[in-house]
């Protein structure tokens, strides 16, 4: 996970350090070559697909089909990512990756593509890299000492801005010589160094004291976590927005090439080039961005100068000018994204890490898949500049968001808490005993009740968050110094995992609310079942169940 100096790489030392790690260093480098095969495929199948039809609706559906299934797949990813070895889910990502860009590979060698059939096979190879996504984010941590950790996640994303730096012009050229087709096997061929170089990562798995949960539950459980955390809506809504309104200027890209600057696919590459070059810029600078700067204020800025960037090139006829807006709209868009990244990196905890990531991801994916579909749908209607200048003056009305829906506060991220011994109990419970009813007693004196009841709010969404429902606080009419705060959790085993997942700002609110506490006797806690199933055997002849039983 990020803290607020992940990408205040001043020195050279301190950006280079996660590479003295070996694994680190294998993985690093291969996912190097696979961003850059990647990236290669994308030009190919892009220009494959103007090359077959006239349509900007099918030309802006190559995007979609890519970023699709990150949307689609997104949040399952995400719990398995949380679930499972996350070695073994890069492996299978990668390897589905590899079995769509192979096949498209052959049929395009064969002469069998048609548009359908493109779609559906970029759609395969989306679908790979939708599942290694949270698996590769949230695994850093497991390559590289804590002190080197920022430095990691800020190399991780150099590394895809290096290769959009340099992909697009060489898939632009690869194109231009020896057709798409070489373009889709040089992909296929570039999976391979990072398949080995995770074989190779002797990952030590970390078992969890608890059992895993299934992939319903902890699909279950990430839902609610994001829909009790405020500030991870509030980016998830940004993020989604700012993609539809700012995808025009990627998903019509290869008209402005072909349409406006009458140009071929090395122009088309060359534009890609000069957007990825702007990224590096913009990822090498939001450092010092962010320490002058608030994010929401940074988010404003940038939106603005994407704003002037894409009326830029819808307004360009000359591929000099052309390029120097790209250029800025590079810059400006990969702060905004990282900006929004950060955001939820550091409102969630690592419990819950891959699956707040997953569905970051599926916003911003979703954003783009929805976005491209509906530009090329209006770039049908009213041609390449009008659809992009449309998008210019979306892009200017944005900042108002902040108004409703402003940037949280990127402070340091809550680690999370030591784990908490199991409460004594005197019933046999299995782990599906439930449901279980937990009420809190606490005495508060009467002047300091609003003050209470302010921090109960925030006690609430935390518990609600970590897998409680049904919480409710309760005044004594007849003692009004009594406060009963009760929640339900589904079993006893939801329970556990419910008191371990606090992280320690969490555990602060538990404080707050206890400090409010007087009288001679300790807040009182009780735990029950409230329909005991499983504590009671109803025949003599029915056994009792073992206490780890699920």
């Amino acid at each position: 996970m990020t803290t607020p100096s992940d990408l205040q790489t001043s020195s050279v030392d301190g950006i280079t350090a996660p590479l003295r790690y070996p694994t680190f260093q294998r993985i690093w480098l291969a996912s190097l070559l696979s961003n850059l095969g990647i990236l290669i495929q994308g030009v190919g199948a892009a220009w494959a697909m103007t090359e077959m039809t006239s349509s900007a609706d099918k030309v802006a559906l190559v995007q979609t089909a890519l970023l699709l299934p990150v949307m689609l797949v997104a949040m399952p990813a995400g719990a398995i990512a949380d679930m499972y070895d996350r070695r073994i889910v890069m492996l299978v990502a990668l390897l589905i990756a590899l079995c769509g860009a192979t096949a498209l590979t052959a049929i395009d060698w064969l002469g069998f593509t048609t548009p359908d059939l493109l779609l559906v096979l970029c759609f395969v190879v989306g679908s790979g890299m939708a599942l290694m996504g949270p698996a590769w984010q949230s695994s850093v941590s497991e390559q590289v000492p804590t002190e080197t950790l920022p430095a990691a996640i800020a190399l991780n994303g150099i590394s895809y801005n290096i290769a959009r730096s340099f992909g697009p012009a060489i898939g632009g050229l690869i194109v231009a010589t020896a057709g798409a087709v070489l373009a889709f096997a040089i992909n296929a061929f570039l999976y391979l160094p990072l398949i080995t170089a995770l074989f190779l990562w002797k990952r030590v798995p970390k078992p969890s004291r608890l059992p895993r949960e299934h992939l319903s539950r902890a699909i279950v459980s990430g839902v609610r976590y994001i829909a009790n955390s405020p500030s991870i809506k509030i980016v998830i809504a940004r993020t989604m927005i700012t993609g539809v309104v700012g995808s025009a200027i990627q998903a019509l890209m290869p008209l402005v090439a072909r349409d406006l600057l009458q140009g071929g696919a090395q122009t088309y590459g060359i534009m890609l080039g000069a957007f990825g070059v702007g990224a590096v810029i913009g990822a090498l600078n939001i450092g010092e961005l962010r320490r002058r700067m608030s994010s929401e204020a940074a988010v404003r800025a940038c939106t603005l100068s994407m704003s002037g960037a894409i009326a830029a090139v819808a307004l360009s006829r000359e591929p000099i000018l052309t390029v120097a807006a790209l250029v800025l709209a590079g810059a400006v868009w990969t702060i905004i994204w990282t900006l929004f990244n950060i955001g939820v990196q550091l409102s969630a905890p690592r419990w819950v890490a891959g699956r707040s990531l997953a569905a970051w991801q599926a916003s911003f994916s979703g954003g783009l898949a929805i976005g491209s579909w509906a530009w090329g749908r209006l770039t049908d209607a009213v041609g390449v500049d009008i659809s992009l200048l449309v998008s210019a003056a979306l892009m200017l009305v944005l900042p108002l968001l902040g108004r409703w829906l402003r940037m949280p506060h990127t402070g340091e991220r809550g680690e999370d808490a030591e784990t908490l011994a199991d409460p004594k109990v005197q019933l046999p419970l299995t782990y599906r005993s439930g449901p279980l009813v937990v009420e809190i007693e606490y005495r508060v004196a009467s002047e300091k009740a609003r003050a209470f009841h302010n921090v109960m709010q925030d006690v609430q969404l935390y518990r609600q968050r970590n897998g409680a429902y049904g919480w409710s606080i309760a005044r004594d009419i007849a003692d009004p110094e009594l406060w009963t705060e009760r929640y339900h959790c589904p079993t006893w085993l939801d329970y556990l995992r419910q008191r371990n997942r606090s992280t320690q700002s969490e555990r602060a609110l538990d404080d707050q609310a206890t400090a409010f506490h007087v009288g001679p006797e300790p807040v009182r806690v009780r735990r029950m079942l409230e329909r005991p199933f499983g504590s009671v055997r109803w025949k003599e002849e029915v056994p009792e169940r073992l206490p780890n039983e699920l």
